[in-house]
């Protein structure tokens, strides 16, 4: 055999061998690429069953979280109303204006007590304490002590004016009907069988002041105040100008001025009547 077809015959032997070896490295190749992207925890997808399906699309109700309920705050009880607030009044000194005051008495409550030298009325609460008002009281010649009890009250009460009082003032009405410009004001409380009354007035700034025929008068703010807290029958006691006591809570300003009354101690009546002295007849209240 010449060389030549030698040599044909090993190139055609050798190209299937390469064939044959560029397919196993291929086939190596993709083999191992297979290996190292396929994931090893890979699990098989399982169909749920029809029972499993029906569930899942079901709503499902989802209680909402239980709080403990918080204590209820303890109620905070209203404070205690006071038995009369001060009260501010600029058309009369502080001194008259109604409050509470500390006041040492044994008598009832209810119990009117009137301080005619310091132009104070007290109005006893308890065994310590008194409503005080400011008062006008009777002027010279016609202060009176005694006690005597409320027989009456009135609201807007008609005035007449006694026939002494109209001797001397000849000019006074014989009748006047009841309303603002009233002298006797707003409410009268009558004193027993005497002229004497409690009562209110339509000249406010004679409060404190020794104007009055014998009567007790206050602005006509206190003594409806004054009026709807006293009873009919309550016990009314009228200090001697001598002896009554001062004031636990201040003075007016113009107590020291004031001059004593006139009638002596010898010429007043006794503690259980409620007479004028002999200076001055026993009269009604006027202006």
């Amino acid at each position: 055999m010449s060389k030549r077809a030698k040599r044909r015959k090993v190139e055609t032997i050798a190209l299937p061998m390469a064939a044959r070896v560029g397919i196993g490295v291929v086939a190596v190749a993709a083999l191992g690429y297979g290996l190292l992207a396929r994931p090893g925890s890979v699990q098989p997808v399982r169909k749920p069953s029809a029972p499993q399906a029906m569930a899942s699309s079901s709503p499902v109700y989802v209680a909402p979280p239980i709080h403990a309920a918080a204590p209820a705050p303890a109620a905070i009880p209203p404070p205690a109303p006071l038995v009369e607030p001060p009260k501010a009044d600029a058309d009369v000194p502080g001194a008259l204006v109604r409050q509470v005051v500390d006041y040492a008495s044994h008598q009832t409550p209810g119990t009117v007590i009137i301080d005619t030298r310091n132009t104070f009325l007290y109005l006893v609460l308890n065994d310590t304490q008194a409503m005080r008002y400011g008062i006008g009281v009777g002027r010279e010649g016609f202060a009176w002590s005694g006690e005597q009890t409320v027989a009456r009250k009135a609201e807007w009460p008609d005035w007449r004016p006694p026939a002494e009082m109209v001797s001397r003032q000849p000019y006074l009405p014989r009748f006047m009907a009841g309303g603002p410009g009233n002298p006797l004001g707003a409410r009268a409380m009558y004193l027993g069988e005497t002229e004497y009354r409690i009562h209110g007035t339509n000249k406010p700034e004679t409060i404190g002041k020794r104007v009055s025929s014998g009567c007790i008068r206050l602005t006509n703010e206190d003594v409806t105040d004054l009026y709807e807290r006293v009873k009919v029958g309550a016990k009314v006691i009228v200090l001697p100008t001598n002896a009554a006591r001062r004031p636990s809570q201040g003075t007016p300003p113009d107590a020291a001025s004031r001059s004593p009354d006139p009638a002596s101690p010898s010429n007043r009546p006794p503690a259980t009547s409620a007479q004028v002295p002999s200076s001055g007849p026993k009269i009604a209240e006027v202006q």
